[in-house]
């Protein structure tokens, strides 16, 4: 457990975030709450994270020289990948040279930067039920593995992305070439790789947000949110909702699987382990060592939200993963292309019963950039849902006169 000082003195607790964007800033406030130094990291200047942290930095996250510089100039005690993007073999370095501890670890960061290194730690070394799977470096590599054994439909993503940039479900051989395409473009890093997934005739999809902190006798125990349903247009989250319902043999698959990957990923946080279901069959998807979009949602729902448990669980506290309220979250897109926006309607969306928001501060809006999040909570999903979507719809994001 990591003895908590005061920030801005020799005693102060120095935490780096490497990504500062919605989820960052969220981490970050936990942090400062808990008497942390945070020194916020982003690719482009005055992300949401940097307007809150107590130091701010700009630079290229891919660039290892550019990360260690940085490194050796602040000092953090712990390190925070927030991003996908980074460059983690600059990580494992830091990590091995003893400078910094990485969450959760550095080998962590470098299975799951991109889809191909966690598939095959779950499927091939965990044996954990996925959807059938290769990777392909060309269009005709591509093809070859859909003719040979995966089959249409199917889903094709970069192996580096997030939000679901560059993924296509696509249903015959006339589509393979324009996802191909958007693949190669919607990757966080330009390395022209994909993963592509045979189709599950799934009846849902849940984010199993999982914890590794300090148990009751000190050491890491495994701990878990209730389960959190999403709804996602072209791969990307627009609403998620807590408790989302399941069968005691779902769930109990789900949180057996989700266990053994994290612990096999090791350290301490929380992550956000993805799963297909169909009736009490439970296929793993993905998973993120560090907080995930759908768990917005715990902002409303949970005594600690996520932001607050990872904050806890990596500086070695005790975690409190229980439900307070049923509870919904719904996306606020900026609906255009304009730097230095406003945002009309956000009294009328307080009104709706239970509601609260979430404006994120990014510097520009592009029309399906998130640019906030509507959050309420009722005492049914149903309910909750159509009050978080009512709040959002409200709030008009528009250029600034």
């Amino acid at each position: 457990m990591i003895q908590i000082g005061t920030p801005l003195s020799s005693s102060a607790v120095r935490v780096m975030l490497l990504g500062a964007g919605e989820l960052g800033k969220e981490v970050i406030i936990a942090l400062q709450r808990l008497g942390c130094e945070v020194i916020a990291v982003d690719r482009y200047p005055n992300a949401p994270g940097h307007q809150a942290a107590h130091r701010a930095h700009t630079i290229d996250m891919t660039d290892g020289d550019a990360i260690r510089a940085l490194v050796e100039r602040e000092r953090p005690h712990l390190i925070v990948p927030e991003i996908e993007a980074i460059a983690t073999d600059a990580l494992a370095k830091i990590e091995a040279d003893g400078l910094a501890t990485v969450i959760p670890t550095a080998r962590a960061t470098q299975l799951t930067m991109n889809r191909e290194g966690i598939r095959r730690l779950a499927a091939e070394e965990l044996g954990l039920a996925t959807s059938p799977y290769a990777f392909a470096d060309t269009l005709a590599e591509l093809q070859s593995a859909i003719d040979a054994g995966i089959g249409y439909p199917c889903v094709i993503k970069p192996v580096m992305s997030s939000s679901g940039k560059g993924q296509s479900v696509i249903r015959s051989a006339e589509e393979v070439r324009a996802a191909w395409d958007y693949a190669a473009t919607g990757g966080r890093v330009q390395q022209g790789r994909v993963i592509v997934e045979g189709f599950i005739d799934f009846d849902y999809e849940i984010t199993l947000l999982t914890v590794r902190a300090r148990g009751e006798r000190g050491d890491t125990d495994t701990f878990f949110c209730e389960p959190v349903g999403h709804r996602q247009v072209s791969g990307d989250y627009v609403e998620s909702w807590q408790p989302h319902a399941m069968s005691p043999l779902a769930l109990e698959r789900a949180q057996t699987m989700a266990a053994e990957v994290t612990t096999a990923l090791g350290g301490r946080g929380l992550f956000g382990v993805e799963f297909f279901v169909k009736g009490e069959q439970v296929w793993f998807s993905e998973v993120s060592p560090r907080p995930h979009d759908t768990g917005l949602v715990t902002l409303a729902t949970q005594r600690l939200s996520e932001f607050e448990l990872h904050a806890r669980a990596i500086l070695g506290l005790p975690v409190d993963t229980r439900l307070r309220r049923p509870g919904a979250s719904a996306v606020i897109y900026g609906g255009v292309d304009a730097p230095n926006i406003v945002f009309d309607g956000v009294a009328e969306a307080l009104l709706v019963p239970e509601s609260d928001l979430r404006l994120f501060g990014k510097p520009e809006s592009f029309v399906k950039r998130r640019m906030g999040v509507a959050v309420a909570t009722a005492d049914d999903i149903d309910t909750a849902r159509e009050r978080a979507r009512s709040c959002a719809a409200r709030v008009s994001p528009k250029a600034a006169g």
